[in-house]
């Protein structure tokens, strides 16, 4: 396992200057952001060789992340309207490389349309599930719910509701740690991978949880959050794009 690097990156609101051209279009909409503090010692098997749990004045956070994923485009084609647009719900951490390179690390990702979920597992090894899944507004509160069809385990379940509160003048220094993240770590056939990504600075809401029913933290190998969450918060969304990654030099790949 790599050390904790000396100078990781600093924590920004806005991306940091792009890498290349778009791989991956798509845009985030309807996001609640919730978390639980973790104990990085429970985290650290978790994550994918070359990284480490990336922490706060000594904590480390689980995510759970639901959102409406809208036209999911590839280079400079246009975003494809039906099986580029689900609902999506995913488990992530929090880490860091021996480069510095800040990111998230995904243990699951909930989504309702089978073609891509079958693409991403078979080809990009990303943890997705096909689920059964539905996002409603109703008045002030969003409401997330998802049920597992394949694979395993059957059944794993979420249903989360927040209620939408003010808008965030100026995020706090947890708030930005949560959200502002420019790029994910993964292994790609036992290589490990960062994948940049850049999109516009958040624009975040306080926001209330007032119904969780979820065991998709368990079944992602974690332990189950105890209490309630230490941050919450609703973003009504930006467009996104992933370029090109970088192996672990921190060198774009050809």
């Amino acid at each position: 396992m790599p050390q904790t690097p000396r100078d990781p990156q600093p924590v920004t609101p806005d991306p940091p200057p792009p890498t290349g051209s778009a791989l991956l279009t798509q845009s985030w909409l309807d996001l609640a952001f919730v978390h639980w503090p973790a104990d990085p010692a429970d985290v650290a098997p978790l994550l994918p060789v070359g990284t480490v749990p990336d922490v706060l004045d000594g904590r480390t956070y689980i995510g759970l992340v639901a959102f409406r994923m809208h036209r999911v485009g590839w280079f400079r084609l246009p975003g494809i309207p039906y099986l580029g647009s689900f609902p999506e719900t995913n488990v992530r951490l929090y880490s860091v490389d021996e480069h510095g390179r800040r990111g998230v690390v995904f243990r699951s990702l909930d989504a309702s349309r089978l073609i891509p979920v079958t693409v991403a597992l078979s080809v990009f090894r990303m943890p997705y599930r096909w689920s059964r899944m539905a996002v409603d507004h109703r008045g002030g509160s969003v409401t997330y719910t998802s049920t597992r069809r394949w694979p395993g385990p059957r059944g794993a379940r979420c249903r989360m509701t927040v209620r939408i509160g003010e808008p965030i003048a100026e995020p706090t220094e947890l708030e930005h740690f949560l959200t502002a993240r420019w790029g994910m770590h993964n292994a790609f056939f036992g290589r490990p991978v960062f994948l940049p990504n850049d999109h516009p600075r958040w624009p975040l809401h306080r926001a209330e949880l007032t119904e969780c029913d979820a065991d998709l933290i368990r079944c992602a190998g974690l332990p189950a959050p105890a209490g309630a969450p230490v941050s919450v918060l609703y973003s009504p969304g930006v467009p996104v794009r992933f370029t090109r990654p970088a192996h672990p030099a921190g060198v774009p790949t050809p």
